[in-house]
Protein backbone atom coordinates (compact mmCIF):
# COMPACT_ATOMS: atom_id res chain seq x y z
CA UNK A 1 0.00 0.00 0.00
CA UNK A 2 1.28 3.43 -0.34
CA UNK A 3 2.35 5.66 1.83
CA UNK A 4 0.48 8.36 3.72
CA UNK A 5 3.12 10.64 3.47
CA UNK A 6 5.75 12.55 2.01
CA UNK A 7 9.31 13.27 2.95
CA UNK A 8 10.90 16.88 2.38
CA UNK A 9 13.87 17.98 3.93
CA UNK A 10 13.94 14.98 6.37
CA UNK A 11 10.28 16.00 7.39
CA UNK A 12 7.67 13.63 6.98
CA UNK A 13 4.53 15.58 6.32
CA UNK A 14 0.77 13.63 6.56
CA UNK A 15 -1.00 13.56 2.94
CA UNK A 16 -4.66 14.90 2.80
CA UNK A 17 -5.72 11.50 1.10
CA UNK A 18 -4.63 8.32 0.38
CA UNK A 19 -4.40 5.20 -1.76
CA UNK A 20 -7.41 2.30 -2.06
CA UNK A 21 -5.68 -0.70 -3.59
CA UNK A 22 -8.76 -2.75 -2.68
CA UNK A 23 -11.17 -1.28 -4.81
CA UNK A 24 -11.19 -2.80 -8.40
CA UNK A 25 -10.37 -1.45 -11.22
CA UNK A 26 -13.16 0.65 -13.05
CA UNK A 27 -12.88 -1.57 -16.65
CA UNK A 28 -14.31 -4.68 -17.72
CA UNK A 29 -12.70 -5.83 -21.12
CA UNK A 30 -14.31 -8.18 -23.49
CA UNK A 31 -13.44 -9.82 -27.29
CA UNK A 32 -16.72 -10.71 -29.27
CA UNK A 33 -16.67 -12.66 -32.91
CA UNK A 34 -18.73 -12.63 -35.74
CA UNK A 35 -19.12 -14.45 -38.95
CA UNK A 36 -19.90 -11.40 -40.66
CA UNK A 37 -20.24 -7.30 -39.12
CA UNK A 38 -24.05 -7.57 -38.56
CA UNK A 39 -23.22 -10.63 -36.14
CA UNK A 40 -20.22 -9.06 -34.58
CA UNK A 41 -22.00 -5.90 -33.84
CA UNK A 42 -24.99 -7.93 -32.28
CA UNK A 43 -22.65 -10.36 -30.11
CA UNK A 44 -20.35 -6.89 -28.91
CA UNK A 45 -24.27 -6.02 -28.08
CA UNK A 46 -24.66 -8.80 -25.92
CA UNK A 47 -21.57 -8.51 -23.79
CA UNK A 48 -22.01 -5.16 -23.42
CA UNK A 49 -25.73 -5.66 -21.91
CA UNK A 50 -24.75 -9.06 -20.16
CA UNK A 51 -21.64 -6.62 -18.13
CA UNK A 52 -24.99 -4.56 -16.76
CA UNK A 53 -27.16 -7.96 -16.33
CA UNK A 54 -26.72 -11.30 -15.47
CA UNK A 55 -29.75 -12.84 -17.37
CA UNK A 56 -30.01 -11.22 -20.77
CA UNK A 57 -33.19 -13.61 -21.53
CA UNK A 58 -34.77 -11.74 -18.42
CA UNK A 59 -34.80 -8.68 -21.23
CA UNK A 60 -38.21 -9.08 -22.79
CA UNK A 61 -38.55 -6.95 -25.83
CA UNK A 62 -41.66 -4.45 -24.60
CA UNK A 63 -40.25 -2.12 -26.66
CA UNK A 64 -38.76 -1.75 -29.92
CA UNK A 65 -36.38 1.34 -31.35
CA UNK A 66 -34.76 1.77 -34.20
CA UNK A 67 -31.18 3.22 -34.32
CA UNK A 68 -29.38 4.64 -37.68
CA UNK A 69 -25.68 5.78 -37.60
CA UNK A 70 -23.25 6.76 -40.19
CA UNK A 71 -19.34 6.67 -39.91
CA UNK A 72 -16.10 6.23 -41.97
CA UNK A 73 -14.75 3.85 -40.01
CA UNK A 74 -16.00 0.18 -39.31
CA UNK A 75 -14.45 0.05 -35.65
CA UNK A 76 -16.09 3.69 -34.79
CA UNK A 77 -19.38 2.70 -36.13
CA UNK A 78 -19.04 -0.09 -33.70
CA UNK A 79 -18.21 1.90 -30.77
CA UNK A 80 -20.79 4.87 -31.62
CA UNK A 81 -23.47 1.53 -31.65
CA UNK A 82 -22.10 0.24 -28.26
CA UNK A 83 -22.41 3.91 -27.10
CA UNK A 84 -26.05 4.19 -28.38
CA UNK A 85 -27.04 1.36 -26.49
CA UNK A 86 -25.57 2.83 -22.86
CA UNK A 87 -26.86 5.83 -23.54
CA UNK A 88 -30.85 3.89 -23.52
CA UNK A 89 -29.87 2.18 -20.58
CA UNK A 90 -28.95 5.95 -19.12
CA UNK A 91 -31.63 8.29 -20.38
CA UNK A 92 -34.64 5.92 -20.74
CA UNK A 93 -33.22 2.91 -17.99
CA UNK A 94 -33.83 0.70 -21.40
CA UNK A 95 -32.14 -2.64 -21.52
CA UNK A 96 -32.17 -3.87 -25.27
CA UNK A 97 -31.39 -6.37 -27.17
CA UNK A 98 -30.27 -6.47 -30.63
CA UNK A 99 -32.71 -8.10 -33.42
CA UNK A 100 -31.45 -7.36 -36.75
CA UNK A 101 -28.70 -5.60 -37.75
CA UNK A 102 -27.66 -4.44 -41.14
CA UNK A 103 -24.43 -2.56 -42.67
CA UNK A 104 -23.89 -0.84 -45.83
CA UNK A 105 -20.87 0.34 -47.16
CA UNK A 106 -20.93 2.83 -49.88
CA UNK A 107 -18.11 5.47 -51.00
CA UNK A 108 -16.05 4.31 -48.18
CA UNK A 109 -18.49 5.12 -45.58
CA UNK A 110 -20.76 3.01 -43.19
CA UNK A 111 -24.31 2.98 -42.53
CA UNK A 112 -25.60 0.77 -39.89
CA UNK A 113 -29.10 0.18 -39.39
CA UNK A 114 -30.34 -1.39 -36.31
CA UNK A 115 -33.87 -2.56 -34.86
CA UNK A 116 -33.47 -3.29 -31.14
CA UNK A 117 -36.11 -4.54 -28.65
CA UNK A 118 -36.26 -4.75 -24.70
CA UNK A 119 -38.09 -2.89 -21.90
CA UNK A 120 -37.23 -0.90 -19.09
CA UNK A 121 -34.86 -1.76 -15.88
CA UNK A 122 -37.23 -4.06 -12.95
CA UNK A 123 -35.24 -4.95 -10.06
CA UNK A 124 -36.90 -7.68 -9.07
CA UNK A 125 -36.33 -9.34 -12.88
CA UNK A 126 -32.77 -8.07 -14.23
CA UNK A 127 -30.36 -9.26 -11.61
CA UNK A 128 -27.92 -6.27 -11.98
CA UNK A 129 -24.00 -6.89 -12.23
CA UNK A 130 -22.40 -3.31 -13.40
CA UNK A 131 -23.41 0.17 -13.99
CA UNK A 132 -21.82 0.62 -17.44
CA UNK A 133 -20.70 4.24 -18.35
CA UNK A 134 -19.15 4.29 -21.55
CA UNK A 135 -17.21 2.20 -24.06
CA UNK A 136 -13.04 3.33 -23.99
CA UNK A 137 -11.00 4.17 -27.04
CA UNK A 138 -7.81 2.08 -25.00
CA UNK A 139 -7.15 -0.83 -27.44
CA UNK A 140 -10.64 -1.04 -29.09
CA UNK A 141 -10.45 -2.60 -32.15
CA UNK A 142 -12.48 -4.24 -35.17
CA UNK A 143 -10.66 -6.92 -37.02
CA UNK A 144 -10.92 -9.41 -40.02
CA UNK A 145 -8.50 -12.23 -39.05
CA UNK A 146 -8.91 -15.18 -41.67
CA UNK A 147 -13.33 -15.82 -41.97
CA UNK A 148 -13.99 -13.75 -38.55
CA UNK A 149 -14.63 -10.94 -37.37
CA UNK A 150 -13.56 -9.41 -33.98
CA UNK A 151 -13.65 -6.87 -31.74
CA UNK A 152 -12.27 -6.16 -28.33
CA UNK A 153 -13.91 -3.48 -26.22
CA UNK A 154 -13.05 -2.06 -22.85
CA UNK A 155 -15.81 -0.69 -20.60
CA UNK A 156 -16.00 2.13 -18.04
CA UNK A 157 -17.59 0.86 -15.18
Amino acid sequence: MFSSFVISSSLILPMPYRFLEEIGTADIAFEATGRDLPELFKDAADATMNVMIDNLDAIKPRETRHIELPNDQIDMLLFDFLQELIFFKDAERLLLRVGNVRIDEKNKKYLLRAEVAGEHLDNARHQQRADVKAVTLHDFSVEKKDDDWRATVLLDI
